[in-house]
C-alpha cells in the first residue's frame, strides 16, 4: 500500500488530502504535532469506559505488587540486579533522571523503574549503545544542573567506556555511578544460553587448562579502575549497604561511583516476553537442536500488533 506524509498543510487542507488519498487506496501518515493535535480535537470530552478503567486500575496495582516482590526479594548472598534498581529509585528524588543504555539494565528498568517526572528516565533503546551511559549522562547534568543523574551501568558496558569520567571530574560535572558487576556480557549470556550456546565466551574468565573459557573469574577491580580516574569510588556488598553509599553519594560535591557485585544467574522474569532471535536450522550441538525447536514452537504463538 502506498504511503502519503502529510506536513505542514493547514488542518483543513491536511484533512482534504487525507480523505482524497485515502479513498484511492493510500495509506495516509500525518506530520506527528499537525496528527495528535487532530486527535486531541476530535478526542475532546471521551474517556474510557468505566469497566475499563476499573481493570487498567486492577493491573496497575497487580503491576505494582509484582515489582515490589523484586525490590524487596531479600536475594542472597550477592543481591539480585532488580533490588539495586529498586535501592536507586528509592534514592532518587522525583526530578532526578536516570540513565542507561545497553545490557540486561534497560528492560530491567523499563519494567521496574517507576518514574515521577517527563525527564527522569533517560533510557537508550535503539542500537544498545554500550558506553553511551557516563558521556549521556555528562549531557543531561549540563542540561539540568538542578536534578541528580544517576547512572546505571553494568561492567561490560562500563569497560567500553570509562574514561568519560575523567571529563567529568576535570568539569566539576557531578555524577552518581551506580556500576553493577556481574562479570561478564548478562543480556548477549542469556541470549546465548537461550540458543542453546551455552553463554558461550560471555564470562569474563581465564581459560582452563583445556583451552576453553570456563576458568576461575578475573581478578578485574573496577572500583579501583574509577578511583584510578579521579572519582571517588564506593564498595558495598549488600543493598543496605548500597542504600547508605547512595545517600553519601548525594551529599558529596563530586563524580561518585558506587560499585556493587550482583548475582549473575538471578534474572528479573516478570513480564512474558519473547525476543524473536533465530536460532541455527543446522547444528552439531544438540543443545542448539533443542533450542531450534523450543524457537519454532514459540514463533507459533507469536502475534503481529501493528
Amino acid at each position: 500500500m502506498p504511503t502519503a506524509i502529510i506536513t505542514g498543510a493547514s488542518q483543513g487542507l491536511g484533512r482534504a488530502l487525507a480523505d482524497s488519498l485515502s479513498s484511492t487506496g493510500w495509506r495516509v501518515v500525518a506530520d506527528a504535532r499537525t496528527g495528535l493535535e487532530a486527535l486531541r480535537a476530535a478526542l475532546a470530552g471521551w474517556r474510557a469506559d468505566d469497566a475499563w478503567r476499573r481493570a487498567a486500575a486492577e493491573h496497575n496495582r497487580a503491576w505494582d505488587a509484582a515489582v515490589e516482590r523484586v525490590y524487596r526479594a531479600g536475594h542472597g548472598p550477592l543481591p539480585s540486579q532488580g533490588e539495586v534498581i529498586g535501592a536507586v529509585n528509592q534514592a532518587a528524588e522525583p526530578r532526578d533522571v536516570v540513565v542507561c543504555a545497553a545490557g540486561s539494565m534497560p528492560a530491567d528498568l523499563h519494567k521496574l523503574w517507576r518514574t515521577r517526572d517527563p525527564k527522569g528516565f533517560h533510557v537508550e533503546y535503539g542500537y544498545s549503545c554500550m558506553g553511551y551511559e557516563i558521556p549521556g549522562a555528562l549531557g543531561i547534568k549540563l542540561a539540568a544542573p538542578e536534578r541528580e543523574v544517576f547512572v546505571m551501568i553494568g561492567d561490560a558496558s562500563y569497560l567500553m567506556l570509562p574514561q568519560e569520567l575523567v571529563t567529568a571530574v576535570a568539569e566539576r560535572v557531578k555524577l552518581i555511578v551506580v556500576l553493577v558487576q556481574n562479570h561478564g556480557y548478562a543480556s548477549i549470556g542469556s541470549l546465548s544460553a537461550a540458543a542453546g550456546s551455552g553463554g558461550f565466551g560471555t564470562r569474563f574468565r581465564y581459560r582452563d587448562d583445556d583451552g576453553g573459557l570456563d576458568g576461575d573469574v578475573l581478578p578485574v577491580d573496577l572500583a579501583a579502575n574509577a578511583a584510578s580516574l579521579g572519582a571517588r569510588a564506593l564498595s558495598v556488598r549488600s543493598i543496605g549497604e548500597l542504600a547508605d553509599a547512595l545517600k553519601t553519594a548525594r551529599d558529596s560535591h563530586q563524580t561518585v561511583v558506587i560499585h556493587i557485585e550482583t548475582d549473575p544467574t538471578e534474572y528479573v522474569t516478570i513480564g512474558g516476553a519473547w525476543w524473536d532471535v533465530a536460532v541455527a536450522e543446522v547444528s552439531s550441538s544438540e543443545s542448539v537442536r533443542k533450542a531450534r525447536t523450543d524457537y519454532e514452537r514459540d514463533k507459533r504463538n507469536q502475534r503481529l500488533y501493528l
